[in-house]
C-alpha cells in the first residue's frame, strides 16, 4: 500500500510508515487494534499539518503579493487552508479511496465527508515534513496553493472574506456580523444585490454582486479594511 501511496502523491518515503499512518482513522484502530502493532491514529499528524500548512502558505503569500495588505493575505491564506480546499486537493488525488476507517463507517458518502478528506490531507503533509523537511513540505504542498490561488485571483475560486470578518469581528467584540438587504435593482436576468453588513448597531460595508452570496462577500471584504491594522472599532 504505501508504494502505491508514494506514487499517488508523488514523494519516495525514508519511513514508509509515516505515510502509512496518515491514512489510519482512530475509528479503525479502535476496530482492529491488532491489524497493525504500534501503530497510532493520523490525529498527531494532522495537528502537524495544520501547522506547516499554515506556515508555508503565509510565507509563500507574503513573499508572493507584496501590495496586499495584511487583511487580504490573511483573507488569501484562509480560503487556502479552509476545510472544502483541502477536500478538493485530496479528491484530487484520490486520496479517500486508501482512509482505513471501521466498517461501520465504510460508505462512498463517508470516504468523500470533506473533513475526514481535510484531515488526511493534513495528515500526509504533516508526514512529509517529518520525513522530508520543509523543502519537502513546501515541494509538496506549493503545487496546489498555486492552482488554487489562481483559481481564486481569475474569480473560479472564491476568497471568504465573509469568514474572515466573522472572525475578526468575534475577536473583536464576540459578535457575529448581520447582513442586511439595501437594494434589489434591475430586471430579473441581470439583478444586482446590495447588502451592508453590520456589528451590533455600526455599519462596516456596503457590497454589491449579480446574487446575494456575492453581494455579502463583497460587504464583508469592504468591512475589513476597517479591521486591517486596527486593535479596535468603537460601536
Amino acid at each position: 500500500m504505501a508504494s502505491r501511496l508514494e506514487e499517488l502523491i508523488g514523494v519516495p518515503f525514508n519511513d514508509e510508515r509515516l505515510l502509512q499512518r496518515a491514512f489510519i482513522h482512530r475509528s479503525f484502530l479502535h476496530e482492529h487494534p491488532e491489524r497493525i502493532p504500534g501503530m497510532t491514529a493520523n490525529e498527531r499528524l494532522e495537528f502537524l499539518g495544520d501547522a506547516v500548512l499554515n506556515f508555508i502558505s503565509a510565507a509563500w503569500l507574503y513573499a508572493n503579493y507584496p501590495a496586499h495588505s495584511e487583511g487580504d493575505l490573511t483573507a488569501l491564506r484562509a480560503a487556502l487552508v479552509k476545510t472544502s480546499t483541502l477536500a478538493g486537493f485530496a479528491r484530487s488525488l484520490g486520496l479517500g479511496t486508501y482512509i482505513q476507517i471501521s466498517r461501520g463507517e465504510d460508505t462512498p458518502t463517508s470516504r468523500n465527508r470533506a473533513s475526514l478528506l481535510a484531515d488526511v490531507f493534513e495528515a500526509v503533509l504533516g508526514a512529509v515534513y517529518l520525513d522530508q523537511g520543509l523543502d519537502g513540505a513546501r515541494a509538496f504542498i506549493l503545487p496546489f496553493l498555486e492552482r488554487q490561488i489562481a483559481a481564486m485571483l481569475s474569480g473560479k475560486a472564491e476568497v471568504d472574506y465573509r469568514t474572515r470578518l466573522q472572525e475578526q469581528a468575534q475577536a473583536h467584540y464576540n459578535q457575529t456580523p448581520a447582513y442586511r438587504m439595501r437594494a434589489m435593482r434591475g430586471p430579473a436576468h441581470e439583478r444586482e444585490f446590495t447588502l451592508e453588513v453590520f456589528v451590533g448597531e455600526r455599519l462596516l460595508g456596503v457590497g454589491s454582486g449579480p446574487n446575494k452570496q456575492a453581494a455579502a462577500q463583497a460587504a464583508a471584504k469592504a468591512a475589513l479594511a476597517l479591521f486591517d491594522g486596527a486593535d479596535s472599532l468603537p460601536l
